[in-house]
């Protein structure tokens, strides 16, 4: 089946919930449908939600977090910080379970530490976590008690790397904050029981996959792969665990591949008149980012959003592409939204952007709001 940008666009807008927000109450249902949250910047996970969800309440992803433990925090896809809800935290621990980078040795000679001593030491920190939240420095401690000064040292030494592979096995995930330093709990323990996987790793792989082109297909395997972490031709390898379900496409001449059940959706799909400010890694930009010409008036555009170490701007979207990037910040009363659009835009898209802004200074308990243009 062939298709143009056209039909991509208006089809992850409808699949991420851009292009009519999701009644009140669903910010659950749509952290799964966008297969969890990027959340190295915590603010920016909720507005992911606030993007997407009709009158989400302030504060939500902290009470999800830390009080109702309905959304868990933990270092998932590509190692980087996710929540996912904690009703399919089995699903995703199971799939997590298949990432084996780290016992390459070019990972274990950077981590300057062995195969074994790894395995000694997720094994620790399964044992030393329990039901209460603990700092850097005292899982360093209860680790180092049961094995030794070497074992430990990664812990105390780097931010995340050593404690990835033990969050992957199912051993750790992120507890509430204790002053300045994060703390580090068991799911088993802060969840009341980890959830089973209803499938072995590999099936709950699959299960991931398909929701990964449920969510941002069509993709081809490179973005598969980047979204993932897959190396080399692992991306290829693994789409044969969902090959049943899943057939190829053309986007404007390129290769890429979408579920079977969406074509007839795919065929009928066009961009969806409006405009949304999207925060900072939002999950609609993160996976455009291989085919971002897709999505940009002029390639020259890109640096803007994808920017330097990894870091993706907030972006304004208007008919599903991005037409420009924005910032906001607190000062008083007044919430100071500032946008640089790419080109110049139309009156009415400029008023419905500073209506999206009126909503966020709403969002955020500001009783003004100061719109600037670049």
């Amino acid at each position: 089946m062939k298709l143009r940008a056209s039909h991509l666009i208006g089809f992850r807008q409808v699949r991420h919930r851009l292009h009519a927000r999701a009644p009140a109450g669903a910010a659950l249902e749509v952290a799964s449908a966008l297969c969890g949250l990027q959340a190295q910047v915590l603010s920016c996970a909720e507005l992911m939600l606030w993007a997407r969800v009709e009158t989400l309440p302030h504060g939500f992803v902290a009470k999800a977090l830390w009080e109702e433990r309905s959304l868990l925090k933990t270092w998932a896809m590509r190692g980087t910080l996710h929540l996912l809800p904690s009703k399919e935290y089995g699903l995703w621990q199971a799939a997590l379970s298949t990432y084996r980078h780290y016992l390459r040795p070019s990972w274990l000679r950077y981590m300057k530490i062995t195969a074994a001593e790894l395995e000694r030491l997720m094994e620790a920190v399964g044992v030393a976590l329990d039901a209460r939240p603990h700092t850097r420095a005292e899982l360093a401690a209860a680790v180092e008690a049961v094995t030794s000064k070497r074992v430990a040292r990664p812990v105390r030494d780097s931010w995340g790397m050593a404690l990835k592979p033990a969050s992957f096995r199912g051993k750790l995930c992120f507890g509430p904050s204790r002053g300045q330093n994060v703390t580090f709990i068991n799911p088993r323990d802060w969840l009341g029981g980890v959830p089973k996987a209803a499938t072995a790793p590999e099936a709950a792989l699959s299960e991931v996959l398909r929701r990964f082109f449920s969510a941002h297909g069509p993709a081809p395997v490179v973005d598969l792969s980047r979204w993932w972490g897959f190396q080399g031709a692992e991306g290829k390898r693994a789409l044969q665990l969902a090959r049943d379900e899943l057939c190829e496409v053309e986007v404007d001449g390129e290769a890429a591949y979408a579920l079977a059940k969406d074509r007839d959706e795919l065929r009928n799909a066009a961009p969806v008149p409006g405009v949304r400010l999207i925060p900072g890694f939002d999950q609609y930009t993160l996976v455009a980012s291989g085919g971002a010409a897709r999505f940009l008036p002029h390639a020259r555009h890109r640096r803007q959003v994808f920017r330097n170490q990894g870091w993706i701007s907030a972006v304004v979207l208007v008919d599903g592409k991005m037409a420009g990037v924005w910032k906001h910040g607190r000062k008083g009363k007044s919430l100071r939204v500032g946008v640089e659009p790419f080109t110049t835009l139309p009156a009415r898209t400029r008023r419905a952007a500073g209506e999206e802004a009126e909503r966020l200074a709403a969002f955020l308990g500001a009783p003004e709001l100061e719109l600037r243009w670049s």
